[in-house]
């Protein structure tokens, strides 16, 4: 695998999306290094703060593979960065990848902890209302990540894939959950032992607390 682009975005006005009006999604492409710290990368906009970005979903990946999916779903051609991620990387499909799984991209490490689950942003971003569904339905969601190694990374890069742990499930069995309305118990404690981003992490424990005061009722 290869890093084929770095990009990076500055945030912009944003019509029928989210209520700050303002938006970080559209990446352009970087000529010059970029260093990754913790919390993403050098220069990079995060708006809606609430959804998207900390040190658990610090990094947005897509690959080549899923980009050309679209480009044959949708008709036209799309450019690196079109789907708000940080890094393009070619022979990447993200359905392939399981939590935990990491990336070693130039001099970055990176720890793979979810999906994408679309919102009104990418919808508008995309230019179609309905793409919030189509997104969900193509099981296309690249890969957010965490920060383990901090570093530049450049165009051309080489990207290397580690698995390190065998324990845990899909980042695509984790968006299909998200959206399961009868998640077992035993299935959200599983899940609390994985390497997911705090922002599930904060659902399935609220989650379990529900269920657990249901229980205590007489």
């Amino acid at each position: 695998m290869q890093l084929l682009s770095v990009n990076v975005g500055k945030a912009q006005p944003i019509a029928n999306a989210k209520s700050t009006g303002k938006t970080g999604i559209f990446k352009q492409p970087q000529t010059a290094p970029v260093f990754i710290h913790p919390l993403g990368l050098e220069g990079d906009a995060i708006v809606d703060t609430e959804n998207h970005g900390g040190v658990d979903q610090a990094v947005y990946v897509y690959g080549t593979p899923d980009y050309e999916w679209w480009s044959n779903e949708l008709g036209r051609a799309l450019t690196p960065g079109t789907f708000g991620e940080n890094l393009t990387i070619t022979d990447l499909t993200s359905a392939d990848y399981y939590l935990g799984d990491r990336l070693r991209v130039g001099q970055a490490l990176l720890e793979v902890t979810g999906g994408r689950i679309p919102c009104v942003t990418l919808a508008a971003r995309m230019g179609d209302p309905t793409f919030v569904k189509r997104f969900r339905h193509a099981e296309r969601p690249g890969l957010y990540c965490r920060v383990i190694e901090t570093g530049a990374v450049s165009a051309g890069d080489a990207a290397q894939r580690e698995t390190v742990r065998n324990d845990t499930i899909s980042v695509i069995d984790l968006s299909r959950l998200f959206y399961d309305k009868h998640v077992s118990e035993a299935t959200m404690r599983r899940l609390l032992a994985m390497p997911i981003d705090i922002r599930s992490r904060r659902y399935y424990e609220h989650k379990l607390e529900q269920l657990a005061a249901k229980n205590e009722q007489p």
